[in-house]
Order: C-alpha cells, then structure tokens, then sequence
C-alpha cells in the first residue's frame, strides 16, 4: 500500500469500508498513532478514537485533525469499580460496532480483551513499547490473554520475539514500526542556527560535547526492574560522573520531566542522589514543546533504558545525531555498527566507553559522519508513512478474514 493511500501494490483492489475504533490509555502521550489513523481514514474507512476524559495532548490534536474522539467510560484500572467500567465500555463499542477495534498500551489491551468477549469484532493489539514483557507475572498472563488478539502488530523485533517464546505463530505476531516523521524530524528543520540558539538559551557551552537523553522519567515499577526507573537516568548519571572527571569540556542535557506524580518525586530523587542541582556539566529540563532543537544542539544522543521501544533513537538518528543505546528492548534495531554504539544494559562502565568513543569521533570530526549514516538508516527502516501503510494494510487483512 502506498503512503500516499489508496489500493498499493500487493493488496486486493476494493477493501470494503470499515468501521474502526482505536483505543488508547492516554490523551497526552501516544502521538505516534496520528500517521496510522490518517492513513486508515485516507482509504475511507470511519475511525472514531476512545481516550481517558480530559484535556491532553493527543485529544487536542485529534480533534483538530477532525477525528471523532470519545470519552472512555473505563479509566484503566483494576479497582473495586472495574467491572462497572468495562461493562460501560462494551456498551460503548456495541454502540460503535466497530469491524475492528484497534489498541495500543497493555492496559488498553486488556480492556478491550475483556470488553469485547464473544462479540463479532476483531482485535489487533499493536503493542507500542516491549517493557511490560520484561515482567514473568505479565508474561505468564500474556501466555494466555494474547489468544484474544486476532492480530499483535509489534513495535519491535525484539517485541514479536517474546510474544513467539509466549506460544504465539508468526503470523499473529508481524513487526510493523512506530515511525517518525523524517521531513519534521530532519537535520534542515530546525534551522542552520537551533544549535547555537538552543544552547546560548541553555547556557551551554558553545564548544562543549553535549549529549543529550530525551525521555520522561517512569517511577520504578514493582513488576517490572523491581526499584529501577526502567528508563535508565540512573546509569547514565553514574556513567556521567565518571566521564566528566575526564572530560570538563562535555556537557549533559537531560530533557523530560516526571511521568505522573511517582515520575517527578523519582525525578526529584535521582537529582539529589547525583548532585545534579549543583553540577555545572548537568542540565536537565522538565520539557519543552518541541524536542527537535535539543537534538540539533547534540553531538550525541544516549538511550540508556532497561527495556524500551526503539523512538528515542529512531527521532535523534532522523535528525542525524548518532545514539548510544543499551541492548535492551528494540533499542539496538534503530542504530547499525556504524551509525551508533550498543552497550550492556545497566551497565555504567561499558556506557562511560562508548562516550569515550563518541568523544574522540567528535574530536576526530567524524562523529558528523555516523549522524549521517543514523539518518540513513531511519530513512530506510522508519519512516511513518510507510509504517503506517504497512498498519493499514494489516487491518484491512484482519478485516477480511473469515472469523
């Protein structure tokens, strides 16, 4: 299927118009999903969005695109209410009658795994980031519940893997990325002087070598790296002190504030354990509209988590910064040998190395030339639109199968 939309090479001619329901547990984050709803109602089939109640981020940019969104009458927990609440989201759908509900996040999947039993509707999880997967309690549910989905569409290799060591064939399990915009995302976005401007605003060294970690900050979960933020801050905080030492002339930009409530007093923890309030090589941001600049003003990116999807360093290598990531997740799918460096997870000392490596390639000048292949290989393996046409192109399958 094209990106552009409309029948592509490979699919039947004449998909019959559906109607799809796509659910989400947020209303300000999961931006991602906007190409793959343009694209379903590019074909003309009727997309209507379910999301928590409130004002966010995502409701906003929906509801300007011209979408239909809808409140949730579940909130996406396990409360003594939960039964109440599913029970209201069947009524929802059933009122929808959607050909194919489509979720992402594990709380929406199992929402509507339990909101839709035994109606005629078919079910395609698309399983945006792999972290739950790392937990055995999750996993040993999962064994079961994924037999609901009529379809997994996976973030990540790494994410159709675990679900096939969980039972599930091949194909219920293709690999179908969340891409970025390439043309937004792009080294000429932002301007020839976002760099210098960013960083005078930032007060920045002009010459420093700046790496910069763009990712909220993610409580530690009971269930999941027990007492470890799963998105790594502390690593590359350990890892930063070590390097500094070496290094006066780097500088760290760390950029995203708490998720929820339990992210920010993490946040705040991981700034007193660290001394980060009195390090002049540390800079940390709550957020920012738009995370392009920061890129721009980067030598390089460091995605340190301990299990994740491949966006961090899919986004910095489209602006043409090389990533260091650890082997987590999908995280090492978004860089090459030659574009980026992977580390060991939760490891401090082989990611102070691979600093050391980015260092002497931007001292060498060489350092522009792994960006350049970084972008190379978003271009090739992530850009939304052709992701995107892939999603659609599995729905309208799913649709299409006899039940």
């Amino acid at each position: 299927m094209s990106a552009s939309g409309g029948p592509g090479v490979g699919h039947p001619l004449g998909v019959r118009r559906l109607r799809i329901a796509v659910l989400v547990k947020t209303n300000a984050g999961g931006m991602w999903l906007l190409p793959q709803v343009e694209e379903l109602r590019h074909r003309g089939h009727e997309v209507t969005v379910v999301l928590p109640a409130g004002n966010g981020r995502l409701t906003d940019e929906l509801e300007r695109r011209g979408f239909e969104v809808l409140d949730s009458p579940y909130d996406f927990t396990m409360g003594r209410y939960a039964p109440v609440g599913l029970l209201r989201l069947r009524a929802l759908l059933r009122r929808l009658s959607p050909d194919v509900v489509q979720y992402h996040l594990i709380a929406s999947a199992y929402a509507v795994r339990l909101a839709t039993l035994a109606m005629p509707v078919r079910r395609v999880h698309m399983v945006a980031g792999p972290a739950y997967l790392e937990s055995r309690l999750v996993r040993s549910v999962e064994r079961l519940m994924w037999r609901l989905d009529d379809l997994l569409v996976c973030g990540c290799r790494y994410a159709s893997a675990r679900y096939g060591e969980l039972g599930c064939p091949p194909q219920r399990r293709p690999v179908a990325v969340y891409g970025v915009d390439t043309d937004a995302f792009s080294p000429d976005a932002t301007g020839p002087d976002q760099r210098a401007k960013l960083r005078a605003e930032l007060g920045i060294d002009q010459s420093a070598f700046l790496a910069v970690m763009v990712s909220y900050v993610y409580p530690p979960r009971r269930l999941v790296h027990s007492g470890r933020g799963v998105k790594g801050h502390d690593v590359l905080l350990a890892a930063w002190r070590t390097f500094r030492r070496r290094h006066p002339d780097a500088h760290l930009l760390l950029v995203g504030g708490g998720w929820t409530a339990a992210g920010e007093s993490y946040r705040r923890h991981l700034g007193e354990s660290f001394g980060v309030a009195d390090d002049p090589g540390v800079t940390w941001v709550e957020s920012v509209p738009d995370v392009r600049p920061c890129y721009a003003a980067a030598d390089v990116s460091v995605a340190p988590s301990l299990c994740d999807s491949p966006m961090a360093a899919v986004e910095a290598g489209s602006m043409g910064v090389p990533s260091i990531v650890s082997a987590a997740g999908g995280l090492p799918e978004a860089v090459t040998g030659r574009s980026g460096w992977v580390v060991p997870r939760a490891d401090p000392t082989a990611l102070v190395d691979a600093l050391e490596a980015a260092y002497r390639g931007w001292v060498a000048g060489t350092l522009t030339l792994r960006g350049r292949l970084a972008r190379q290989h978003v271009l090739a393996s992530f850009d939304d639109l052709r992701a995107a046409a892939e999603v659609a192109d599995l729905v309208e399958d799913v649709a299409a199968r006899r039940r």
